[in-house]
């Protein structure tokens, strides 16, 4: 910090951190590994079944846990040494992982064990998300954030487009052995690259009293995000991208009602997330004050695109305008590293289930509002009438962020 303006971090800074690398690749890692079993269980499903609309169901049910489990189990990353709740999940993970390859395991067996698989990702990711901030200080955090969030994009990409592959030369069973060998990588490199530190609420509640029940952590994280403005504001703006994430959800019946087909639909889907990874890179360009400051901004062009939408254009206009959405989306970044920064250490892991949830169910929900739209008023309609209901929602969110980003930059006005 020169002169009380924090200083742009650099990528050598942020990788010149041997903890962060560690972290690093262990969170790749953990991606592909999950994208492989729902490749891996998607195959096995449809072999055992030959039902496409059992292989779908089965498909969507491996995002249940992180709903479902998301705030339950995200709170073992503050009650417990971070390190320590890494590595055990991702033991717990390789563990179920190659019982799910035992061929001789009922369907409905399988499928429990692909549950389980997720929810043990829920206390991985919110300790991984808890760490990183005390191994990259000040602005290196966010260029971490960064890193991790355009490679994450990159390892479900691989991770899917290599599973098929990996499935139909090993087997489904290889494939998932394979599987179970990135978690057992992953724990050794967290085991090897991760220093030891005690749990954050042993450090906290040192000398104040007998230590909290689970649920009573859990309400207090809860009721932290709901009654600091800073932190709601920040929850609501994550919450817009369920208005732009609908073109996701519509992208196939999208191309076909501008008469280019379901074949390209593959290229409307890859125009938000080739954004995303664009703007996630510009926005580290930007000094962290201006970032703070363009958040509400970034909320709303992510969604104005869509408005155009109800013009119906043609393919390429769409595709430009759903990379934009995606471009302006990357305010994600520094609202992600904003509300971990803002959460006190021994909270975070709770904190960060919370936001979490909230962001995964919006999005669910707002996919799902999107399609019953289109029924009545076809995909290009509906997506703009979400366009510019997202729109009008990042506008107060975007307020509210700006009145509470103000306030606590002037403590005497919090007061």
């Amino acid at each position: 910090m020169v002169g009380g303006v924090v200083e742009r971090a650099r990528w050598r800074d942020v990788f010149g951190h041997s903890e962060f690398r560690a972290l690093f690749v262990a969170g790749i890692l953990s991606v592909a590994g999950d994208q492989l079993a729902r490749v891996a269980l998607s195959v096995l499903v449809y072999e055992r079944t030959e039902s496409a609309g059992l292989t779908a169901l089965t498909y969507a049910l491996t995002y249940v846990p992180d709903l479902l489990f998301g705030p339950l189990l995200a709170g073992f990353a503050d009650r417990y040494p971070r390190r320590t709740v890494m590595i055990v999940t991702d033991l717990a993970r390789a563990v179920i992982v190659a019982a799910m390859a035992i061929e001789a395991l009922p369907l409905w067996v399988v499928i429990g064990l692909l549950l389980a698989l997720q929810a043990f990702g829920s206390p991985f990711n919110a300790a991984r998300a808890a760490t990183l901030p005390v191994v990259l200080p000040g602005d290196h955090y966010v260029l971490g954030k960064a890193a991790n969030d355009m490679v994450v994009q990159f390892s479900q990409v691989l991770g899917f487009g290599t599973g098929g592959v990996i499935v139909v030369a090993v087997g489904v069973s290889g494939g998932l052995l394979l599987d179970s060998g990135t978690f057992l990588l992953s724990a050794l490199l967290i085991a090897l690259g991760v220093r030891r530190r005690p749990a954050p609420t042993d450090v906290d509640e040192a000398g104040d009293g007998p230590r909290r029940s689970y649920f009573q952590d859990l309400a207090a994280g809860t009721s932290l995000v709901l009654r600091t403005p800073k932190l709601r504001a920040l929850v609501a703006l994550a919450t817009i991208a369920g208005f732009y994430v609908t073109v996701e959800g519509l992208a196939v019946p999208y191309a076909d009602d501008i008469g280019q087909g379901k074949e390209a639909a593959g290229l409307l889907l890859a125009a938000s997330p080739a954004g995303a990874v664009l703007g996630m890179w510009l926005i580290t360009l930007w000094p962290p004050e201006r970032r703070m400051k363009l958040i509400g901004p970034l909320a709303v062009c992510a969604c104005v695109p869509l408005v155009f939408c109800a013009l119906e254009p043609g393919l390429l206009p769409t595709v430009g305008l759903w990379a934009l959405s995606g471009l302006a989306s990357a305010y994600h970044l520094p609202t992600s590293a904003a509300f971990v920064q803002a959460v006190p250490d021994h909270q975070r892991g709770q904190a960060f289930g919370v936001a979490s949830t909230a962001l995964k169910s919006s999005q669910g929900l707002g996919i799902l509002l999107a399609g019953a739209l289109a029924e009545p008023l076809g995909a290009p309609l509906a997506l703009a009438v979400m366009g510019a209901a997202g729109t009008f929602a990042a506008v107060a969110a975007g307020a509210a962020w700006a009145r509470a980003h103000r306030a606590s930059a002037d403590p005497a006005k919090s007061r």
